[in-house]
């Protein structure tokens, strides 16, 4: 009974860890990305200049910080809970899937209001940034959705590093003679 309470345990603290290091992330993924700016004509707001690369630079920064933050984070929890292996596997998936939520949640109140509403009643040629969204996401994406590929990023960071972890690092992936 209390090597299953051990795995509850340690089931419950990976997923808060993940939380914490999605809110963490969420704050590197604001303080990185530079906001791009538009203006407003006829009180909508326009990007300028328009493109994908210039709306792309919120998504990539998300993968790159949910990858890192990820596979950081995976790689700690490998390192600190070697034990209940299929538990922790399953507490991964479920966290990094929640920390990538709990980092555009967080990256996105800290980023700038939404132009397109602080665009009602300005004057042309006003100038306002950008919020800080996911190319393919609504403002409010669901947790365990995938509206923007880009939300895969810290499962797939956490994934690989855990396999890492798991396999290399704790030497179960090496072949024992004798």
């Amino acid at each position: 009974m209390s090597d299953r309470v051990g795995a509850v345990v340690q089931t419950v603290l990976i997923v808060a860890t993940f939380a914490v290091s999605g809110a963490l992330a969420g704050v590197v993924w604001e303080w990185l990305w530079d906001p791009p700016v538009g203006i407003v004509i006829r009180g909508e707001w326009f990007l300028e200049p328009a493109g994908p690369d210039f709306a792309f630079s919120g998504t990539g920064w998300y993968v790159v910080v949910a990858l890192i933050a990820g596979a950081l984070t995976a790689l700690a929890l490998g390192w600190l809970w070697p034990r209940h292996e299929i538990a922790s596997l399953v507490a991964m998936v479920v966290g990094s899937m929640l920390a990538g939520w709990v980092m555009f949640k967080v990256g996105h109140a800290l980023g700038p209001q939404d132009p397109q509403l602080l665009a009602v009643g300005k004057a042309d040629l006003t100038t306002l940034p950008s919020d800080l969204l996911l190319v393919g996401a609504d403002e409010q994406p669901r947790l365990f959705s995938l509206e923007s590929s880009a939300l895969a990023a810290f499962p797939v960071g956490s994934l690989v590093a855990a396999v890492y972890a798991f396999l290399v690092v704790s030497g179960r992936g090496s072949s024992r003679r004798g």
